[in-house]
């Protein structure tokens, strides 16, 4: 695959991804939800660290994730080059590109919402605010809005340590960007040998060699 082509997917990921978040952010107040069927819902929340709400503690805590998350899109940015350089396979080419989509999508949340959005909190937000937004260069919220209870129930007292308790099955609440990333790791996972054939070719060369001197 080209690079054009893994271009075209990101660019296409990053629009369905921000229209989404711009669309929420300004027709939503923090919490509130459309229940679309009953196991699917727009659920309107922000995510100030990392995934499944994870923090990182202190003052300079959201800057360092931030400043994190820059640091490895650089990294995923040469990875997706080099792999088209050498190039690699379609699928290898195409899960990288949704990685980085994704985590890129999520970079503008960080690095720009604070400055270009007012808070949620009771209100639907207004874009490029009159007063200042709701935070600084670099520390943005994400936010999400893909919900789906699956299943929410008690469950049975023979369970150790859950049972009895009331649990929601899928309880996570994500966005466009996420569900990139996602499909792209479980591409390399599910077709990891068509993702890096010339190092499965090399690995079997290498087990053909050492049987043949033992």
């Amino acid at each position: 695959m080209s690079l054009k082509k893994a271009s075209l997917i990101i660019i296409l990921v990053l629009l369905i991804d921000q229209i989404t978040k711009f669309y929420i952010k300004t027709n939503f107040a923090l919490g509130e939800e459309i229940k679309v069927f009953e196991w699917f819902s727009i659920l309107f929340v922000e995510n100030e660290g990392m995934a499944w709400g994870a923090r990182i503690p202190g003052e300079y805590g959201k800057l360092i994730l931030t400043s994190f998350r820059l640091v490895a899109i650089v990294g995923i940015g040469y990875w997706l080059w080099d792999s088209v350089r050498k190039n690699g396979s379609k699928i290898l080419i195409t899960a990288i590109a949704l990685i980085f989509a994704g985590a890129f999508g999520n970079i503008i949340d960080s690095v720009f919402y604070g400055v270009i959005f007012e808070h949620s909190y009771g209100q639907v937000a207004e874009l490029v605010p009159a007063a200042e937004g709701y935070g600084t260069l670099m520390h943005g919220k994400v936010v999400d809005m893909l919900y789906f209870p699956l299943w929410s129930g008690y469950l049975p007292e023979w369970i150790p340590f859950w049972g009895g308790n009331y649990f929601t099955f899928f309880e996570p609440v994500f966005n466009i960007a996420d569900s990139a990333i996602t499909v792209g790791v479980f591409l390399l996972i599910l077709f990891n040998k068509r993702a890096f054939p010339a190092e499965d070719e090399q690995g079997e060369e290498r087990n053909k060699k050492v049987q043949a001197t033992s």
